[in-house]
């Protein structure tokens, strides 16, 4: 079972989990269950720092419904929102607050008697009064899970650091005794780092504001005592019915054995220029200019996948699924039927909107859901502007086709190079060395006509021809001829005949 699935199946009731680790406390947010390697231990108190809008009072509505579903007594404190408003964004995602007990704390009522005293420093009696008023509440109802929103209020009452932290260490060994799960939640930028040692585990949310396109929501796991979690960055949304975390992927996790085999693309042609075919489990780059049929060559190779009864995906990031499908059809390819029996998805992808890490878990419910077999990414130049750092790009795109390869499954990269005949051509950056077999397009000049031409730069699992073929296409499908001996200077983009017949062999 792969890591994923196992965590999100370990983030069911663990009231029944082996005596050698903690009994956890569900989230029923399959992702963050996933990060946290089924849920929080129970009987412990968390914090959930973020920045207003970043969802933390989604999220711990959503813990609070965990529990509730389960039986278990909830109680919701809530500092700065009412419970209408509460119970309003509980509509808005489609959730009904059964089981969930709201008490909304006005911190404020606490702070009137300020300028009425001054033998004790303010701080001495307001924030004892709103702790004990919040203890009081808690007693009365005995919650198994609490959400305490916001810890940020509180700390209004607080005169110091030292004396919030005494306050805050006290309630919180009194909700530990009492073996009650806890959220705090606060804001980001709240002085509150003393509290952070205190509380069992740590959950940062971030909203990063892009020059184009929606905010990206990220979560990291700061801290989690004496349990397991996926360490750094995951990606979330914030959707109708709640947060999506989308775990990082981590191509170790997901280890299986590979049967090495090679993979057709359905030309005889191409396949013998390829020394046979490409591996299962490797990655190809497919690289060349704008127009060269590098995503024809593709669809062929799905096409292909499809007759031999296996699963494909496309994502395409330039092309519509529409034009695809039209285009292909003109050149005898049929994706159509395939497309309608489940055999080949093909999903548009806004780089705009995706983000990478909400990419990667898409794929890898692909292979895991659904059983597919050969992934088309289509192409690398949309995938680069989902991605808020390029610097990351390489390193990413890694992690993604180490992961495929382990799970056996082939990757079509799809890439076009910058330049036209005659003029320096290159790519946006460099993939070719992570790449297992690299299939160059070319188009040149000759006679006053510009022709295409294919050659295959780089096999890493073994032999191939290292011959240039010409490439055409028609309403017969795709056709590749004999190698292209007769011309000299096709990769500088014009050819011209050679004067005399090139040796049939070289060493």
């Amino acid at each position: 079972m792969d890591h994923h699935a196992r965590n999100a199946e370990s983030g069911d009731d663990n009231r029944n989990s082996k005596a050698t680790g903690p009994e956890l406390a569900a989230t029923d947010i399959e992702g963050l269950d996933a990060v946290l390697q089924g849920g929080l231990p129970r009987g412990q108190t968390y914090l959930v720092r973020g920045d207003a809008g970043s969802g933390k009072t989604t999220l711990a509505l959503q813990f609070c419904l965990a529990g509730a579903r389960r039986g278990e007594r909830v109680l919701f404190l809530s500092t700065c929102e009412s419970e209408a408003e509460l119970r309003a964004m509980a509509h808005a995602h489609g959730w009904q607050l059964d089981g969930v007990v709201i008490h909304q704390h006005n911190v404020r009522e606490y702070l009137g008697g300020r300028a009425e005293q001054s033998v004790f420093h303010p701080a001495e009696v307001e924030l004892p009064q709103t702790i004990d008023a919040l203890l009081s509440v808690i007693d009365q109802m005995k919650p198994e899970r609490l959400v305490l929103d916001s810890l940020s209020e509180v700390r209004v009452a607080a005169g110091d650091s030292r004396w919030f932290r005494r306050q805050v260490l006290a309630l919180k060994d009194h909700l530990t005794e009492r073996q009650c799960t806890t959220l705090f939640t606060t804001s980001s930028r709240a002085p509150e780092r003393a509290v952070k040692s205190l509380v069992h585990g740590v959950v940062e949310l971030e909203q990063l504001a892009l020059h184009y396109g929606p905010d990206r929501r990220r979560l990291r796991v700061v801290k989690l005592r004496r349990q397991a979690y996926a360490s750094g960055y995951h990606d979330f949304r914030i959707r109708t019915g709640g947060i999506e975390v989308y775990p990082r992927l981590i191509a170790a996790e997901h280890r299986s054995p590979c049967t090495p085999e090679i993979v057709s693309s359905g030309l005889p042609e191409l396949d013998a220029l390829a020394g046979g075919g490409i591996d299962r489990g490797t990655a190809t780059l497919l690289l060349g200019p704008s127009g060269t049929g590098k995503s024809t060559v593709a669809s062929q190779f799905v096409v292909a996948s499809a007759r031999r009864g296996e699963r494909a995906a496309m994502y395409l990031f330039d092309e519509r699924i529409r034009s695809l499908l039209e285009r292909t059809q003109g050149l005898g390819l049929d994706l159509h039927g395939p497309l309608d029996s489940g055999q080949v998805e093909m999903q548009q992808v806004d780089p705009a909107e995706l983000t990478p890490g909400e990419f990667s878990h898409m794929v890898h419910r692909a292979i895991v859901e659904r059983g597919v077999r050969l992934v088309v990414i289509d192409s690398l130049a949309g995938y680069v502007h989902a991605m808020p750092d390029e610097r990351l790009l390489t390193l990413h795109l890694h992690e993604l086709l180490s992961y495929l390869s382990q799970q056996g499954v082939t990757a079509l990269l799809v890439m076009a190079q910058h330049g036209l005949p005659g003029t320096p051509r290159h790519a946006p950056f460099d993939l070719s060395y992570i790449s297992d077999t690299v299939l160059l397009f070319h188009l040149f000049e000759y006679a006053g006509e510009l022709h295409k031409a294919i050659s295959l730069y780089k096999r890493r699992s073994g032999s191939h021809e290292r011959t240039l073929r010409p490439l055409q296409f028609g309403s017969q499908g795709i056709a590749i001829g004999n190698p292209l001996r007769q011309f000299a200077g096709i990769l500088s983009g014009a050819a011209s005949l050679r004067e005399e017949e090139p040796p049939s062999h070289v060493q």
